[in-house]
């Protein structure tokens, strides 16, 4: 549970950095961004697997790449549900889509599953003299 926390306040603060680095997203607060990570973690439990199954033929052609429209597609169905967060388009929302999911995938890589920090690096020497 501590590590569903965790996640959703690193989705808090990578919404907070798109709107900060991209003018067509607007958040009002903290609180609006907390509350606009909760709606998209919704819909992209329940939403995204089916979208992705539906667009599976595309998702192929474009090896993967139209993943970021349905993001996008999801980052403005958020915008319309959530008060003070805003995507002027969808442009704007493929962009937002690629600067969350970098943001989000950076402070994700530095915590466990149990919402620890995962900052150490276990090296054993081999026998030949290298590391591993």
């Amino acid at each position: 549970m501590k590590g569903l926390a965790v996640r959703w306040i690193f989705l808090t603060l990578a919404i907070l950095a798109a709107a900060y680095l991209l003018d067509g997203i607007e958040v009002a607060g903290f609180f609006s961004a907390l509350f606009a990570a909760g709606v998209l973690g919704v819909l992209n439990v329940f939403f995204r697997p089916i979208l992705i199954l539906l667009t599976l033929p595309i998702n192929i052609l474009t090896l993967g790449l139209f993943t970021f429209v349905i993001n996008a597609v999801l980052l403005m169905m958020a915008s319309g549900v959530i008060r003070g967060f805003h995507v002027r388009g969808f442009w704007w929302a493929v962009l937002g889509s690629l600067v969350i999911s970098l943001v989000n995938w950076l402070l994700n890589s530095l915590v466990s599953d149990e919402g620890r920090f995962d900052g150490t690096i276990d090296l054993r020497r081999r026998d030949d003299g290298g590391w591993e």
